[in-house]
């Protein structure tokens, strides 16, 4: 099965096509009615374990679906889309918890500054060059604090993309020093919790 992302990995071209993608509402990749969305969002939540987290950063929130149970297990949330229309729906969704901020922006170039205890990249780093998918391993390391963890769920069917989520998992934990405290394969996905 071949995951279409409509995308290119140069910005202007991305920044116009999820715009495009996400008008008016719209759930392109059907977030809230695929049953592999509904699995993969619970093995995500489950990868993270018991932990309690201070502050996490969510790279990619799309519409909230994630960022919603995310939200349920730290005391603040910072997430990030490169989507306006997106990050509408995601204010919508998440309208009622204070702790979560919602920031308009693209990584590596408008990476947060802030300290973070987790890192959460679903479905993103395969629509990044290889490039930036190495500077966010960078800039992810440099901003975690100690005992800090980073959740890489990457799609592993065949995509129209630059790399595919094997290789942006591989690029991405070959970019720094990172720890692999756990993978876990899925038929169509992977999950890789990294720590410093």
């Amino acid at each position: 099965m071949l995951r279409y992302s409509y995308v290119n990995d140069k910005l202007a071209d991305r920044r116009t096509t999820f715009e495009m993608l996400f008008k008016n509402g719209a759930d392109p990749w059907e977030f809230e009615t695929s049953e592999y969305e509904r699995e993969k969002r619970a093995a995500t939540i489950a990868a993270l374990g018991g932990r309690r987290f201070a502050h996490m950063l969510e790279i990619g929130c799309a519409t909230g679906m994630l960022t919603s149970q995310l939200a349920t297990r730290c005391d603040r949330l910072t997430a990030i889309d490169i989507s306006l229309n997106a990050l509408r729906t995601a204010r919508e969704r998440l309208g009622d918890r204070s702790h979560v901020r919602f920031l308009a922006g693209e990584v590596p170039r408008d990476w947060p500054a802030a300290r973070f205890d987790a890192v959460i990249l679903s479905e993103v780093l395969y629509f990044l060059s290889r490039d930036e998918t190495a500077e966010v391993a960078r800039l992810a390391h440099g901003c975690l604090k100690p005992g800090g963890a980073v959740l890489l769920v990457n799609w592993t069917g065949e995509n129209d993309c630059t790399i595919n989520g094997d290789e942006a998992s591989l690029l991405f934990t070959a970019s720094t020093a990172w720890t692999i405290e756990n993978q876990s394969m899925a038929p169509n996905y992977r999950i890789d919790l990294l720590t410093k």
